[in-house]
């Protein structure tokens, strides 16, 4: 594949993905509003200067400017309106209505619209009942704190979901935290006069129910009703924080002012207001019924995302209890390994591609000819470079080194070119980054001493891991890399040998073709390719080479979009694993999945599950969502410890592991999403080089 085909680059799915995010994020905010209040139900306790008159009724019918002159409405004498809050709840309502129905009572219900619009059969049952509406805005909020329009809204919405689910709309209105008439103040004014302006009789109260102890009952029966029998407004709850105190004490309370000979009533009733509710016009149902269906696609949608939350979570955990197990049994399995002290090391040819190595490639060729490995031969190849590749090999002078040039034309027509001019029968297949330890060569090759394996990967570290990137890499090769290849050697499907280190017989190469061009990921489609053949391949720890990772952001980008789009690539290429038998079997039902659920799916749904996070810490229980939260982090810190041991490297790089959940992994999601919109929209990635600085060495301290 040539490097000089300009790149295809796609910007509209990044649109598409904001698009998607914000529509999730509201999408969740319009759930928690419905499902959540902004703020506790109850009620307020004046804190500023009192503005209405002695004597104003609880009910406020007109709205003067000037407080001082507001008409408002008493109850009648010997009367007593029910008034519930918060509503309507799933659970609580019909326990209420149950009630009211059985002791012939009718009440106000003054809902809330985001609620409502979950519950439209509950609003239409609590009308059939003989009932009375009332708004309580949309989302709960203190109406003191928005302006004109932020009322309207509540107000128009509210309004909305009630014509859409009853065919009527309503003229009384409770605000949320009111209290009584003495409490209404300077501050609370101006919102309670742009609502009476709009027509809205506003509902306040002369007794709540705060307290339901049995002596609380007695207290507003004994001491809130006067006992000169004159009216008034009970505020009760039948959503928000009393209502299972409401089912308990309704009753009685109901009793109680009925033996005192109270006539109990709606609001209208009670005070004698006419025309509190009127037929809808047809905007107003159309509006409602815009918002009932925003409302209910968003609750679904959150339910769903709840559902995949849990599914990510199960197996975000699952993988690391299946990690830890593989890994364990890879280790047994290792160390019973048979030791093959009598088999002759074959020769080794050492095939390295390059285009524009230049900072590099020396330390590669001297580590390479340092492993003293006998007969060893060595074959540079190429790749049209455009620096001084070429003459940095030729100026080392090294005798087991042989120079091969060729025009661009991709790694993998590079390897190609190596392989096929080499002499020997188990190729080494090397980046031009990387560094060999000492025994990484006689490692890598005992390993082969099975005629059955066919490939042998190595173990690829991290060399620059000084700063904060380099040790996130780091981890992601010890943590990721090696314990998914532990456990892909216990269950024999081995995905990818690294381009870094692998080994190869010429055989196996020589039954799949070589090679190939077909994707960008050219080691995991020959890796996949050569167990499809019936080969085996295995991960050999021991055999170590020290690679230099991305410096920079755009860097790491470039490479694991590549890696990433290369991967999908090969996944598709052999796809048809799935219904083989034998060890392409064992790929296709055991390492295609695994990698579909794990680098593909899980990957593509993270932003979501992190919005998911985010709506939980603000409308759900924000210590449950830290402690779930803390749980899942310690689970991985103590995954890559485990994975650190594994590896010999020191523990002191997990501190590094929660910083690289919260920032690391976002960016490896976009990679994802990135490499996935590309493919779908079928545009042809290109080779994507890396700028070498040449940092690549083997820590005998890291």
């Amino acid at each position: 594949m040539s490097r000089g085909r300009r790149s295809v680059r796609v910007h509209a799915h990044w649109v598409l993905l904001a698009l998607v995010l914000v529509v999730v994020a509201v999408a969740l905010t319009v759930t928690g509003l419905a499902t959540q209040h902004t703020g506790a139900a109850g009620t307020d306790v004046a804190t500023g200067t009192v503005v209405l008159p002695p004597g104003t009724g609880p009910v406020l019918v007109a709205g003067s400017a000037d407080p001082a002159r507001v008409t408002s409405a008493q109850v009648r004498p010997a009367t007593v309106a029910l008034t519930f809050d918060d509503g309507p709840d799933p659970q609580w309502t019909p326990r209420i209505l149950q009630i009211l129905r059985e002791r012939g009572v009718h009440a106000t219900f003054f809902v809330v619209g985001a609620r409502a619009a979950l519950q439209p059969a509950l609003v239409r049952q609590i009308l059939a009942d003989g009932n009375e509406i009332g708004v309580h805005t949309f989302s709960h909020p203190d109406l003191a704190t928005l302006g004109d329009a932020g009322v309207a809204d509540q107000l128009e919405l509210t309004q909305g979901v009630i014509a859409a689910s009853t065919g009527i709309t309503t003229h009384l209105l409770r605000p949320p935290y009111s209290s009584t008439t003495a409490a209404v103040t300077a501050r609370d004014w101006p919102s309670l006069h742009e609502a009476s302006s709009q027509g809205y009789a506003i509902v306040l109260s002369t007794q709540d129910t705060r307290d339901w102890a049995s002596p609380g009952v007695a207290r507003i029966v004994a001491d809130g009703i006067p006992a000169s029998g004159a009216g008034g407004i009970v505020l009760m709850h039948d959503g928000g924080g009393d209502r299972a105190e409401t089912v308990a004490a309704l009753p009685r309370l109901i009793d109680a002012l009925r033996a005192r000979g109270y006539t109990l009533g709606t609001v209208s009733e009670t005070t004698g207001l006419s025309g509190a509710q009127e037929p809808a016009r047809t905007g107003e149902r159309i509006t409602g019924a815009a918002v009932l269906a925003v409302v209910w696609t968003s609750e679904n949608l959150a339910r769903l995302l709840a559902v995949l939350l849990g599914v990510f979570l199960v197996l975000s955990l699952l993988r690391a209890l299946l990690l830890v197990l593989f890994a364990r049994r890879h280790v047994v399995s290792a160390s019973r390994r048979p030791t093959p002290d009598g088999w002759p090391l074959p020769a080794v040819s050492v095939v390295v591609p390059a285009y524009n190595e230049q900072a590099g490639i020396a330390g590669t060729l001297r580590s390479l000819v340092a492993t003293g490995y006998p007969g060893l031969e060595i074959i540079v190849v190429d790749d049209g470079s455009t620096d001084t590749t070429c003459d940095v090999v030729r100026a080392l002078d090294l005798p087991q080194v042989t120079l091969l040039q060729q025009p661009n034309a991709g790694k993998a027509a590079a390897l190609r070119h190596g392989v096929a001019h080499a002499q020997h029968d188990v190729l080494v297949l090397v980046d031009a980054d990387t560094v060999f330890e000492a025994d990484a060569i006689e490692n890598l090759v005992r390993a082969m001493h099975d005629p059955a394996i066919g490939a042998v990967s190595g173990n690829t570290k991290v060399s620059n891991r000084g700063g904060l990137l380099g040790r996130w890499q780091h981890l992601e090769y010890v943590v990721g890399f090696n314990l998914d290849r532990r456990m892909f050697d216990v269950l024999d499907c081995i995905t990818t040998v690294p381009g870094a280190i692998g080994a190869f017989r010429r055989e196996a190469l020589d039954a799949v073709g070589g090679v190939s061009s077909d994707t960008l990921a050219e080691d995991t489609d020959l890796t996949m390719a050569v167990t499809r053949a019936g080969w085996r391949v295995v991960y050999e720890q021991s055999a170590i080479a020290w690679t230099e990772a991305p410096s920079t952001l755009a860097q790491l980008w470039r490479q694991r979009y590549r890696w990433c789009y290369g991967t999908l690539q090969s996944m598709w290429k052999h796809r048809h694993a799935v219904v083989e038998t034998g060890r392409a079997g064992h790929l296709g039902r055991r390492g295609l999945p695994y990698l579909l659920l794990f680098q593909v799916l899980m990957p593509m749904l993270g932003p979501v599950v992190d919005l998911m996070a985010l709506y939980g810490l603000v409308f759900l229980d924000p210590v449950a969502v830290l402690v779930v939260a803390g749980l899942f982090l310690l689970v991985q810190v103590l995954l890559g410890a485990y994975a650190l041991h594994l590896d010999h490297e020191p523990l002191r790089a997990v501190w590094a592991l929660p910083l690289q959940q919260f920032v690391y992994r976002q960016l490896m999601y976009l990679v994802v999403i990135q490499s996935v919109v590309t493919a779908l929209a079928g545009a042809r990635l290109d080779w994507q080089p890396l700028q070498r600085r040449g940092t690549a060495r083997v820590l005998t301290d890291p």
